[in-house]
């Protein structure tokens, strides 16, 4: 019987999270012929993408912050300005997001959001709830959603 002594920390340590990260990818990559496919193309890295819409003043209106990543789309953030929600301007932001992820050759989106948030804006936008997290956080749901785009 081998008996093994292991040191445990829990301070923040950003050059081991991207040592754990590479390593991580790497076993990853090893694991599975999708992903080694992919290694050293560009569709293996994230492109950012964001969306914005200023108001007649200059204003932040809305925006839509997310990332491409193989083919797909991954939308981070949706917000409108109270003074804007109702006018379409959520709608506009994602096609726009859904519109250059397709010319990225994202074949599908995803986004997550909670209960009091937005699952009925995304399904109307054809969005189909994959997964259900009750009480994350404890009293809210999590949704996970997806869409084709093509």
């Amino acid at each position: 019987m081998v008996s093994r002594m292991f040191r445990l920390e829990t301070e923040v340590d950003k050059a081991r999270r991207d040592l754990l990260h590479r390593r991580l990818r790497d076993t990853n990559t090893a694991a599975s012929a999708v992903l080694r496919a992919l290694r050293g193309t560009p569709a293996a890295r994230e492109s950012p993408l964001h969306v914005w819409a200023s108001d007649a003043n200059g204003e932040l209106a809305g925006g839509l912050v997310g990332h491409t990543w193989t083919a797909w789309l991954h939308v981070t953030y949706l917000w409108v300005d109270d003074r804007h929600r109702g006018a379409g301007l959520g709608s506009s932001l994602l096609a726009e997001a859904e519109r250059v992820a397709a010319g990225r050759g994202c074949a599908a989106s995803r986004v997550e959001t909670w209960d009091f948030q937005a699952p009925d804006f995304y399904r109307r936008q054809g969005y189909e709830v994959v997964c259900v997290i009750p009480d994350y956080p404890p009293g809210i749901t999590e949704y996970t959603l997806t869409k084709q785009l093509r």
